[in-house]
């Protein structure tokens, strides 16, 4: 995933176009003025996703009606194969990625082979949903996933899988599979080519002291892949100490308007702030710059005059010795550098000074 020059945004439009496609469509005309690099939306069929009698996250039930289930809650929020193809050109028509993450591998058929999306990405309630992650690497596309909830270990197996699913598609799968493929310095490749690790804490919103966003330090350490972060604080300022500290994919939640009804607007972005996230983050990589120090072409005119030189504190008549009685340093700093100032002394002037009259060597 060497394509990401620079920090690939992701405006996580999910669910919070509550069933309508006219404000998923109005989602996607607030992400591309946002000046994001995609918008994502979710794929499923609630039939195939969750049970009947599957109860609601807690973050859940304080946003949507108590009284109907997961199911009935996820069933008004499908977007059928027509809406998802008005998206996809809509998108197309206004020059931004559209993304979707596939919650079944019914989904993940329509968005690879029907679709063709350039990337699939995975929630962090699918990191171990191994079946699924199979039949994703073996559509060959790169995946994006989402690793909240999870540990080292969780992380290594669904990497194996995915490793497994890219190199040997055809072979009967198992864990021992998987653990060989994860290994191999095929599978290896085929993951970091592949594959970018999200940071995540499952909680909407995320409390902020348990984001640990040095997380992105040790997946990049523990598996050598690109990280970035998918966030679920409330603001904005926790996605961009992200790109700072280095994430190279950021997703981020947004609403049209916070107050809708729907389980996941409360913890979303509006537009105005979703823009703002953009701009910060596009100013915090022109900021990170190179990492070589040295004078910048904006500092160099403020060199003289911010830096000082060594001057006569007084009249010094040629023949005199300097001392710290007749040297003063001061600006500006186009002169002697101070550096030379213990050279100076005890050594005969050459030439007579006037006071405040830069002295040479």
């Amino acid at each position: 995933m060497s394509e990401f020059i620079r920090t690939y945004i992701i405006a996580e439009a999910g669910v919070n176009h509550n069933g309508s496609l006219e404000m998923a469509m109005q989602l996607i005309d607030v992400a591309t003025d946002a000046g994001v690099d995609a918008v994502k939306f979710q794929t499923f069929k609630a039939n195939n996703l969750v049970t009947r009698k599957a109860v609601k996250a807690e973050y859940q039930l304080k946003s949507t009606d108590t009284n109907e289930s997961q199911y009935e809650m996820l069933k008004k929020l499908e977007l059928d194969e027509d809406a998802h193809q008005i998206l996809i050109e809509y998108c197309k028509s206004k020059g931004i990625e559209f993304l979707s993450t596939p919650f079944d591998n019914e989904s993940v058929e329509l968005l690879s082979y029907k679709f063709n999306l350039p990337r699939l990405k995975v929630s962090s309630g699918d990191l171990t949903n191994a079946p699924l992650l199979l039949n994703m690497a073996q559509t060959q596309k790169p995946i994006i996933l989402s690793t909240g909830m999870s540990d080292l270990g969780e992380i290594e197996q669904a990497l194996g899988v995915l490793a497994f699913g890219y190199i040997n598609s055809m072979e009967d799968p198992s864990i021992e599979k998987f653990k060989n493929a994860y290994y191999s310095t095929e599978g290896y490749e085929m993951l970091k080519e592949k594959v970018v690790l999200l940071h995540c804490t499952t909680e909407y919103p995320s409390p902020i002291h348990e984001v640990n966003l040095r997380v992105m330090d040790t997946l990049n350490q523990a598996f050598g892949l690109v990280v970035g972060f998918s966030d679920h604080t409330l603001g904005i300022a926790i996605p961009i100490a992200a790109v700072a500290r280095g994430a190279k994919v950021i997703e981020k939640h947004f609403t049209l308007d916070r107050r809708l009804p729907g389980p996941d607007h409360k913890a979303s972005l509006e537009p105005n702030e979703l823009e703002l996230m953009v701009q910060s983050i596009r100013q915090v990589e022109l900021s990170l710059g190179n990492g070589i120090k040295k004078p910048v072409v904006s500092e160099l005119k403020n060199i003289a005059i911010a830096r000082k030189s060594i001057f006569a504190a007084k009249p010094i008549s040629k023949g005199d010795k300097f001392s710290k009685d007749n040297l003063v340093i001061k600006r500006p700093g186009n002169g002697l550098s101070p550096i030379n100032y213990w050279g100076l002394l005890d050594k005969i002037a050459d030439e007579s000074y006037e006071t405040d009259e830069q002295v040479k060597l």
